[in-house]
């Protein structure tokens, strides 16, 4: 399963970016995608998931009510609309995918995760 991540950038404080995920299409059948982040010097953080069949969702509590995850399954693509950016949104931001867990119960966690993509970087300056 191939990903690749864009749309990421700089932006001011409280503004908005729209991350784009293409996936390979074999992704799109009953799998979690997710999107976590990685801050210089801390662990990768989970960030919000999305079962493609079903579209089931499940958010960090740290960026619920300000992104949104979802998909389009026609064009293969995973997105995660962030608003209301903070600084310490900064980080860069990955894809990834798996056909194993509970998107309830083991989506935040990376090792659960069989497929990534190369980060985008999200800088929010302040």
């Amino acid at each position: 399963v191939q990903l690749q991540a864009s749309g990421g950038g700089l932006v001011q404080d409280g503004g908005s970016l729209r991350l784009s995920c293409a996936v390979d299409g074999r992704a799109f059948s009953n799998y979690i995608m997710a999107w976590f982040r990685q801050a210089p010097g801390k662990e990768r953080e989970f960030v919000a998931a999305i079962k493609t069949s079903g579209g089931s969702i499940y958010y960090a509590e740290s960026v619920k009510g300000r992104f949104t995850i979802s998909k389009d399954s026609a064009k293969n693509t995973m997105y995660l609309q962030m608003n209301s950016l903070k600084s310490e949104d900064t980080a860069e931001y990955f894809c990834a995918g798996t056909g194993r867990g509970l998107i309830s119960t083991t989506a935040r966690l990376p090792r659960m995760y069989d497929h990534w993509g190369p980060g985008t970087l999200v800088t929010v300056s302040s």
